[in-house]
């Protein structure tokens, strides 16, 4: 099993298409033409994040459905430097946790951004793929 796509419901559906294209590095994509806006954001030829136009507001006081999260991994030290660089020329803040080593599992850095609120999204990488400096 892998994970297919995320689907993010926002009223800020340029803003989020901006940073998954200008930050994260997606590209955008064919989509169906859907009765609703949105955009489909493609990584290694496959749409992986759905943007979808937020046009119902949430009420007041009422759980709506959604998404904590969700996290790309990042496999080598030139991919974490370069969404590194591209965040900070986009003068995007964020923030980082170490996950400690538990028994063969390595030592990791999650890095999270939040895009909006209620929608952030988290990188994730081998401790060994970041620069001391950076912690």
């Amino acid at each position: 099993m892998q994970l297919d796509h995320a689907t993010i419901v926002t009223a800020e559906l340029d803003t989020a298409r901006r940073f998954f294209v200008d930050v994260v590095g997606l590209t955008d994509g064919a989509r169906p033409p859907f009765s609703i806006d949105g955009n489909w954001l493609y990584a290694n030829g496959r749409p992986v994040i759905h943007l979808v136009d937020a046009t119902v507001p949430a009420l007041a006081g009422n759980s709506a459905p959604r998404i904590d999260h969700i996290a790309f991994r990042l496999e080598s030290t030139g991919e974490w430097q370069a969404l590194l660089g591209r965040l900070q020329a986009a003068d995007m803040p964020y923030q980082l946790a170490e996950v400690p080593r538990m028994g063969p599992q390595q030592a990791e850095l999650q890095l999270f951004v939040a895009l909006a609120p209620g929608v952030v999204v988290e990188f994730v990488t081998a401790l060994r793929h970041v620069h001391h400096a950076q912690l």
